[in-house]
């Protein structure tokens, strides 16, 4: 009997710590230094950018071709981002500012394969020194800390701005908004992707779905979800906007994104196994929160917004 009940008992305790590791090692918003910290954390332990590659963000799958590459849908993401936004219609060194731009990734896409002058701000100094080390000489992109809230330039500095799942890190979207299109100047181009909620206050979540809102904020540095139309008008009636914003749900094109971050683990186990032990645990411990993730997604719960309109 203790024979056939030892292996369970051994995996519910499995479980069971996985659990509380996961529990007390929560990653709430508290202010702008705790998403800071996050990424310091996540970006000198390397573990993600082992397994994601230079792209921090959700990969792009057409429709019937969900054996896409991992990394080259990141980079597919990029480009059909640029295409749906018109951003390709701008010349080349028109000057772009990339919010929240990870370790560069974006960055450097926009420079080499678009010829675009890309100036890349984050909150994490942990961060922009990696993106400076990836970046090759000559390539035109600088990085630059800064809080994406309090913007150290002059009104109308940008051609365009381009930001990819940075917003639901701020606390205040409006401000977010206000920044964003206050350093674009008249008639250039705003390119924009976000994790979005459904619209909360016309469909209130039930009591499971508000526990998963909930871990998906505290695992993962948000403050806070708004949806896609309400940020929509957020830039709608924004002064610096010129008041037509088009949003689509892209949920169908980069939910396999979810699953494919897991396997990742199993297609690449050396770039887990060769940064030690720890990250083994490191890596198990994200998966709950990445199965929720694909869950809300997948049911609705969430939606991955983009948008796009014209200073």
């Amino acid at each position: 009997m203790l024979e056939i009940l030892s292996p369970f008992f051994l995996l519910i305790c499995f479980i069971l710590a996985l659990t509380i590791i996961w529990r007390i090692n929560a990653r709430k918003y508290l202010s702008s230094d705790t998403v800071a910290s996050a990424y310091d954390a996540w970006t000198k332990d390397r573990l993600l950018e082992r397994l994601w590659g230079e792209h921090i963000h959700l990969g792009f799958y057409p429709l019937g071709k969900r054996n896409t590459d991992f990394r080259k849908a990141k980079a597919q993401f990029v480009h059909e981002l640029v295409s749906w936004s018109g951003l390709q219609n701008l010349p080349k060194g028109s000057r772009i500012l990339d919010v929240g731009c990870g370790i560069g990734g974006s960055s450097r896409i926009l420079a080499k394969d678009y010829g675009f002058n890309v100036t890349g701000i984050t909150i994490s100094p942990a961060q922009v020194k990696r993106a400076r080390e990836l970046t090759p000489s000559g390539l035109t992109c600088n990085f630059q800390v800064m809080d994406a809230l309090e913007l150290q330039f002059e009104d109308g500095s940008f051609d365009a701005i381009w930001s990819v799942e940075a917003g639901a890190h701020m606390i205040d979207k409006t401000k977010f908004a206000d920044e964003m299109l206050r350093t674009l100047r008249p008639g250039g181009f705003l390119a924009l992707a976000d994790w979005n909620s459904r619209d909360l206050r016309e469909y209130p979540p039930s009591f499971f779905e508000k526990f998963v809102l909930k871990q998906l904020l505290e695992q993962w540095v948000h403050p806070n979800f708004i949806s896609i139309n309400e940020f929509s008008t957020i830039l709608r009636n924004n002064k610096n906007s010129a008041g037509i914003v088009t949003s689509e749900n892209w949920n169908s094109f980069t939910n396999p994104s979810w699953y494919d971050s897991i396997y990742e683990g199993f297609r690449r186990p050396f770039a887990i196994l060769s940064l030690g032990p720890l990250a083994i645990v490191k890596s198990i411990r994200e998966i709950p929160t990445i199965l929720l993730m694909n869950w809300a997604f997948r049911k609705g719960l969430m939606e991955f917004g983009v948008y796009k309109c014209r200073g």
